[in-house]
C-alpha cells in the first residue's frame, strides 16, 4: 500500500481541522489561541533540521499550516 501514509495524513489533517473549528465554534478556546496552536506547529517544522528531502518536506508542511491559518477554514470570521 504505497499511498496509505498519504490517506493518514489527508484524514488526519481533516479530523484536526473539523477539531479546531468545533473547538472555535464552541468557544472553548479563543481564535488568537487556535492561531496560536497553528503557529506553534509550523514553528516546529520551520525549525526542524534533517536531510535535504526531510528538510524540503518540513517546509511543505509549515508552508500547509500557514495557508490553514490564514485561509477561511479554521480561522473563520463569526
Amino acid at each position: 500500500m504505497p499511498f496509505q501514509t498519504d490517506y493518514s495524513g489527508i484524514a488526519a489533517l481533516s479530523i484536526c481541522e473539523a477539531l479546531l473549528l468545533a473547538i472555535s465554534d464552541h468557544k472553548l478556546l479563543p481564535e488568537r489561541e487556535i492561531a496560536g496552536v497553528l503557529r506553534d506547529a509550523a514553528a516546529t517544522h520551520e525549525n526542524a533540521v534533517g536531510t535535504a528531502i526531510e528538510m524540503e518536506t518540513h517546509r511543505a508542511v509549515a508552508g500547509l499550516i500557514h495557508r490553514i491559518a490564514t485561509g477561511n477554514s479554521v480561522l473563520r470570521q463569526s
